[in-house]
C-alpha cells in the first residue's frame, strides 16, 4: 500500500512559531523525505466556518495568508498538494454518510470535542456543523486515504474515532477505506509552545504569538517581553526553568552551534541552563540569545513570502491546480464508497439487468 498523507490548517489568521513547532517544519521534513507517495495539505476552510458562519470574509481573507506561509516555510507545490476543503464537495457527501456509523454520544465523549466547545463558549448552544466536525474530519482523512496523519496528541482522539468510523463502514459495506495512523511530533519540544505570556497555547485572540511573518523589530519586542522566571529578580540568583519561556523556545530551535556562536562562554544549550539554575546568569542574555536563533530561522522564511507576495494570482493558481487534483482523488474513493453501500444506481449494470428480467417477465 503507498504511504500517504493528509494534514493541513483552519485558515484563522496568519501562522504562527507553534505551527511551524507543531506541524509545519516537520511537514517540509515529510515532504522532503521521498518515504510518501503522496502529501495532501488542506487549507480547512469549511471547517473554519463552523465557528465563523457569521463572518466568512475573515475566512476567506485568511485563506490566502495560510497559502503564503505555507509556501514561505518550504512547501513545494510540486511535491504537496495544497488543497481548499470547500472546494472538494465530496468531502461533505462522505461526512454525510460517516454521520450514520458514529452516535452523538461517541462524539460528546471526545476530550478535544470538550475542549474545544469549552474554549469557544458553545456549551449551551454549540452549532450543529461545529459539534459533527470530528465527522468531517474523518471524511477529509479517508477522502485522499491517507495512511498518515501527522498531528499533535491533543489530535489522537480524533483520529480514532476516524479510525472507528473506518472500521464500522469496512465491517458494514466491505473492505474499502483506509485506517489512518497518527504521526506524533518527535520530542516534547515539538509538542506544542506555550504563548509568549506563559500561557499554554499560543492564540491570536490572546495576542501571545509570535508569527512567522512578524519583522525583526516585531520579533525582538515580543521576546524581550517574554513570560520568565519570576523568582529571579537579580543575576546572581538561581532561575527556574520550569515554565520559562526564552528556554521553552530555545528546546524547540537552538542547536549547541548557535549557542557556542552567541554565546562562545557556553558549549551547549545545557550548559547554558545550568548556569541559569546556579544563577550568574540575566535573563536578557538568554533573550538575546532567542533573537538571534528565531532571526536564523524567519530570515529565509521572511524573503520567500516576500517573493510569492509579489506573485498572488501566481498563489491562487497554485491553489486552484491542486484543489482539481484533490477533488479527483476525492471523487474516486466517494464513487468505491457508493458502490460499497450499493447507492450507485446508474452505474450498477447488475442491478438495472436484474430489475429489467423482475419486471419484464
Amino acid at each position: 500500500m503507498e504511504k500517504i498523507i493528509l494534514t493541513g490548517d483552519r485558515p484563522t489568521g496568519r501562522l504562527h512559531l507553534g505551527h511551524f513547532v507543531g506541524s509545519l517544519r516537520r511537514r517540509v521534513e515529510l515532504q522532503n523525505s521521498g518515504e510518501f507517495s503522496k502529501i495532501f495539505i488542506m487549507i480547512a476552510d469549511a471547517q473554519a466556518l463552523t465557528d465563523n458562519a457569521d463572518n466568512p470574509e475573515k475566512v476567506r481573507q485568511n485563506i490566502i495568508e495560510v497559502a503564503l506561509d505555507y509556501l514561505s516555510v518550504g512547501i513545494d507545490p510540486e511535491k504537496s498538494t495544497i488543497l481548499i476543503q470547500t472546494q472538494i464537495p465530496e468531502l461533505c457527501e462522505l461526512a454525510f454518510y460517516y454521520m450514520n456509523l458514529v452516535s452523538v454520544s461517541r462524539v460528546q465523549r471526545n476530550p478535544t470535542v470538550k475542549t474545544e466547545i469549552q474554549m469557544r463558549g458553545f456549551e449551551k448552544s454549540i452549532p450543529m456543523g461545529f459539534f459533527s466536525y470530528p465527522v468531517s474530519q474523518a471524511s477529509d482523512i479517508t477522502a485522499f486515504k491517507a495512511t498518515t496523519v501527522p498531528a499533535g496528541d491533543d489530535q489522537a482522539p480524533m483520529i480514532e474515532l476516524t479510525r472507528e468510523i473506518v472500521n464500522r463502514f469496512n465491517n458494514i459495506y466491505g473492505p474499502t477505506l483506509v485506517e489512518p495512523e497518527i504521526l506524533l511530533p518527535e520530542s516534547a519540544a515539538c509538542m506544542r509552545l506555550p504563548g509568549t505570556d506563559g500561557k499554554a497555547k499560543m492564540s491570536k485572540s490572546l495576542g501571545n504569538c509570535i508569527y512567522l511573518s512578524d519583522s525583526p523589530k516585531e520579533v525582538k519586542k515580543k521576546v524581550n517581553s517574554m513570560y520568565t522566571d519570576p523568582e529571579h529578580l537579580t543575576i546572581d540568583m538561581p532561575g527556574h526553568l520550569e515554565g520559562n519561556c526564552p528556554f521553552i523556545y530555545l528546546d524547540a530551535f537552538a542547536t549547541d552551534e548557535q549557542v557556542r556562536r552567541y554565546l562562545p562562554d557556553y558549549d551547549s544549550l545545557q550548559a547554558l541552563k545550568d548556569h541559569y539554575t546556579r544563577g550568574g546568569v540575566g535573563d536578557g542574555t538568554v533573550k538575546k540569545l532567542l533573537i538571534n536563533v528565531l532571526e536564523e530561522l524567519l530570515v529565509p522564511i521572511r524573503e520567500r513570502r516576500a517573493y510569492w507576495e509579489q506573485r498572488i494570482p501566481e498563489v491562487y493558481e497554485i491553489l486552484r491546480k491542486g484543489s482539481e487534483k484533490a477533488r479527483e482523488t476525492a471523487a474516486q474513493t466517494l464513487d468505491e464508497v457508493r458502490a460499497a453501500m450499493k447507492i450507485n444506481y446508474f452505474a450498477d449494470a447488475d442491478l438495472i439487468k436484474s430489475q429489467a428480467a423482475k419486471y419484464g417477465k
